[in-house]
């Protein structure tokens, strides 16, 4: 009997690709969207996923491709899960990515449950990233997809092997540019469709208005300071900032200013100079390790402390509570609490969790 796959069509070009590819490869291919509630995209607004008229170009995909077509409402999961986590680390001074608690909680977690009671062998979506089974480990190792420049394994890396096991990730073997070339080949409608933006449940191009809406009184006008106390001027509110940031400060002092820490319990903003911005010990909680429980001694590793960072070689060395120090080889810019550091051997993922909090040395 043929295996049968539910595809997460966002309405774009690398989901689309992938059902037609897995329709080709003879898999029984179901098509499915998760509605969360997002407005649509405007001629003036920039493109975001999930909204009406993606779930529509979606349907006319699985349309096209004559596979059956669902539309799961995840809107309450999507809420508690996403906004709710969203709102609350900036709320906290630390910077959120929505995008890897969205796989896990809810890609990978409601709509993969979804997937399943419809009798779905596999859930696929169009990440750039590959699964291999290890025969000696009976498990799923992470890889890097093929396209570096696309490469989606950073936002993956909580995922644990009771997800994995049901995963398809066709598009780890190609480049972006031949999902495209194909996609325009076989005549799929969206071979041209734009790039959807990161936080797909924010209509502006700024955040800003959104959190101002959720957090209301929470968020108060603050001093900006140096280390020692001197105050330079005055910030619209912690949420609105992050590690790094330059533009925005509004600051007179004859040379560029950078935010180099928030400070929550005196809503203040602590900048410095570009060099304050590079640090190389940190801390990181909430791990997952995909092929083994935990780490008991200190072992060698490629970090990324972004999605779009390279990566550095750092030396992670356990430490109480489940937590890891991370020390990089040479200073990294703009460690930001809250975001994601996730761990490589080479192309492979050996884990990750999240940034507790950076050790000033």
């Amino acid at each position: 009997m043929r295996k049968r796959v539910v595809v997460a069509m966002s309405g774009g070009v690398d989901s689309s690709t992938t059902a037609w590819l897995l329709k080709e490869r003879g898999y029984e291919v179901i098509g499915a969207t998760m509605c969360i509630g997002t407005l649509d995209r405007t001629e003036t607004a920039p493109a975001r996923c999930c909204g009406l008229a993606d779930i529509e170009d979606a349907r006319r995909v699985a349309l096209q491709l004559e596979i059956p077509f669902y539309v799961f409402h995840l809107k309450e999961e999507f809420e508690r899960e996403i906004i709710e986590y969203f709102c609350e680390e900036y709320s906290l001074g630390r910077t959120p990515n929505p995008c890897i608690l969205c796989n896990e909680k809810v890609k990978f977690g409601s709509f993969l449950k979804k997937a399943l009671e419809l009798d779905a062998d596999y859930l696929s979506t169009g990440h750039y990233a590959r699964l291999e089974f290890d025969e000696r480990l009976k498990q799923y190792l992470l890889k890097k997809g093929l396209d570096r420049r696309k490469d989606q394994s950073y936002v993956l890396f909580s995922l644990d092997q009771d997800q994995l096991r049901y995963v398809l990730f066709p598009l780890g073997e190609y480049r972006k540019e031949e999902v495209r070339r194909k996609a325009l080949e076989v005549g799929l409608r969206v071979h041209d469709k734009p790039e959807s933006q990161e936080v797909c449940f924010i209509q502006e191009s700024s955040y800003h208005s959104f959190l101002q809406e959720r957090l209301g009184g929470l968020i108060e006008p603050g001093p900006i300071m140096d280390q020692k106390g001197n105050i330079f001027g005055k910030h619209k509110g912690i949420p609105f900032y992050t590690i790094g940031q330059r533009r925005g400060l509004r600051l007179a002092k004859g040379k560029p200013l950078y935010v180099i820490g928030i400070d929550r319990k005196r809503n203040a903003l602590i900048v410095g100079e570009e060099r304050e911005v590079y640090g190389d010990t940190f801390i990181v909680n909430t791990l997952n390790w995909i092929n083994f429980q935990e780490v008991t001694s200190s072992l060698s590793a490629q970090v990324k402390i972004r999605y779009n960072h390279p990566g550095s070689e750092a030396v992670i060395s356990p430490k109480e509570k489940g937590e890891v120090e991370v020390k990089f080889k040479s200073p990294q810019k703009a460690i930001t609490p809250g975001q994601a550091a996730v761990f490589y051997d080479g192309e492979t993922v050996l884990g990750g969790g999240w940034i507790k909090e950076v050790i000033k040395s």
